[in-house]
Parts: structure tokens; C-alpha cells; sequence
């Protein structure tokens, strides 16, 4: 048995949970969320406990069952609580800003880059090095959130660039350290 798959999701108060076959729908104070689940998986909603099992014990339906409480899981906290991402901005003259529903980045191109938050996700910029990406979807957060820091990463020498705040960069001595 999946020692994850096995655990069940208790479903808080003011949550409503839709199950029509394979897809499942939850709504909540943070949004709704939607997704289809794998038709093998078997999904149970008692008492405000989701529940799910496999139907036989192949790997891949070990593989899916801990996968779809996970899901399972995530959506539940992501229409309750939600989800942010943290990203901290390092250089001489790399800023953000945002502009109405749109933030601009100045990362040492000869261009601006612009991004525009979705309905979904928004995009916060508290300080000009500091940007937080929160919504109800885990998945679109976390994609957002890696799309931002692909435009310029974190290099090891001088450690500029946008990384995670959680995040340790491992730093190289360079061409004096020999």
C-alpha cells in the first residue's frame, strides 16, 4: 500500500468537492479548481474525507495512487490557504516594478522584460529585489516562479541574478582562488 495514497485529504469547512467520474472539482474562499483524474484511480468523498484506491497492485497504479492524493491534496489547500513562491533579485542595477497588472524586470539586457500576471496568479513586487508569485493552482505558481528565475539564474561566481529566497547558491573561488 502507498504510504501517501493511503492517507486520506479531510476536507475543511466552506469547501465544496465535485466528483463526475474522473474529473474532480474543488471550490473554495481562494478560487475553483479542476482537474481529470486518471479513470483507474477510484475517488471517494464520506463525511468531508476524501479517499482513494487502487484497483489492483501494478506498478502503475501504485505509481498513480499516490500521485492522485497528492493532487487531491494540493487542490484542497490551494482553494483554502494557497500557494506563494518567493524569488530575491542580486545585481547592481537588477530591479523589478510592477505596473499595474503587469511587472517589469531590468536584469542587465539591453531590453526590459515584461510579464503579465494571469487571473489566476498574481504577481507582487513588495520591494524593487523581491518578487512573490501566489495563487490557488500549485502547478501555475510553481511554472510561473521558474519562468521568472529562467530569465536570468543565479551564477556561481558573483551569485547575481533571481533565485528562490530558500534557495543556496554554491559559490566558485574563481581565477584568484587557486
Amino acid at each position: 500500500m502507498s504510504r501517501i495514497g493511503k492517507q486520506p485529504v479531510s476536507v475543511p469547512a466552506g469547501v465544496t468537492v465535485n466528483l463526475d467520474g474522473n474529473i474532480v472539482t474543488v471550490k473554495g474562499p481562494k478560487g475553483t479548481l479542476q482537474q481529470t483524474m486518471h479513470p483507474d484511480m477510484i475517488i471517494k468523498l464520506d463525511s468531508g474525507v476524501l479517499t482513494v484506491s487502487r484497483p489492483s497492485n501494478d506498478k502503475q497504479h501504485r505509481a498513480l495512487h499516490g500521485l492522485t492524493r497528492s493532487l487531491l491534496s494540493n487542490m484542497v489547500i490551494g482553494v483554502t490557504a494557497g500557494f506563494s513562491k518567493e524569488l530575491e533579485i542580486n545585481g547592481v542595477g537588477y530591479r523589478a516594478q510592477k505596473q499595474g497588472k503587469s511587472v517589469t524586470l531590468n536584469l542587465g539586457y539591453s531590453h526590459t522584460i515584461s510579464i503579465d500576471e494571469s487571473d489566476d496568479v498574481k504577481i507582487d513586487v513588495p520591494a524593487p529585489n523581491k518578487i512573490i508569485v501566489s495563487g490557488a493552482d500549485k502547478q501555475k505558481v510553481g511554472q510561473i516562479a521558474a519562468e521568472i528565475r529562467s530569465f536570468r539564474k543565479p551564477e556561481p561566481y558573483h551569485g547575481m541574478g533571481i533565485k528562490y529566497t530558500d534557495e543556496r547558491i554554491r559559490r566558485k573561488a574563481g581565477k584568484a582562488g587557486k
